[in-house]
């Protein structure tokens, strides 16, 4: 028996190493996801110009890429052509007239991103990361430049809405459901723009 203090020993110095080993392994997995959400945070401040990183913390945590930050201009359109739970093809159509061709030409992320929103209809959430992303914005602009955006996309929205619906074209083409969306884009500015 006097060798099992030594056993004791080694399997001790073992389970200590294979401690260190895995604590090791979690630290090195947290500094890692620690350095990708750093450039994240740098991406999309790139791509937005959003300095605020309370604001830029919240695009990520509802999984925006920085080359999503571009097609979300086009999420409220999108939102409102899906605002009744369909989009026919004059709405398609008037999403696709306001889109800059530059940026969303075809095969580009942007525009394989609009395509997939104008097939399906887009999760809700993402018309919460557009508005963080108006947050943001706002933060950065002028009141000027802020109620100008306003001032645009809200034109943009009512012409997508307008783009069908109204009955025999008698009436008011714009439906409830997308009444009710293009009031809520108006909320996600900041008051007084």
């Amino acid at each position: 028996m006097a060798g099992e203090p030594e056993i004791l020993r080694e399997r001790g110095r073992s389970l200590e190493e294979e401690f260190f080993r895995r604590e090791d392994a979690r630290l090195k997995a947290n500094l890692r996801l620690a350095a990708q959400r750093a450039s994240a945070r740098e991406a999309i401040s790139r791509a937005s110009g959003i300095k605020n990183p309370t604001v830029i913390d919240r695009l990520i945590e509802l999984d925006v890429q920085p080359e999503t930050v571009t097609a979300l201009s086009l999420v409220p359109l999108v939102m409102v052509a899906w605002a009744d739970g369909t989009l026919d093809a004059g709405e398609r159509t008037a999403v696709l007239d306001r889109v800059d061709s530059a940026e969303f030409a075809p095969g580009s992320p942007a525009r394989d991103l609009l395509e997939g929103w104008l097939t399906r209809k887009p999760d809700s959430k993402l018309l919460d990361a557009w508005a963080q992303l108006v947050a943001g914005l706002g933060e950065q602009m002028s009141r000027e430049d802020v109620a100008a955006l306003k001032a645009g996309l809200l034109d943009r929205a009512r012409a997508v809405a307008g783009a069908s619906g109204g009955f025999l074209g008698l009436g008011s083409k714009i439906s409830s459901a997308e009444a009710d969306v293009i009031a809520r884009l108006e909320r996600a500015f900041p008051a007084g723009t």
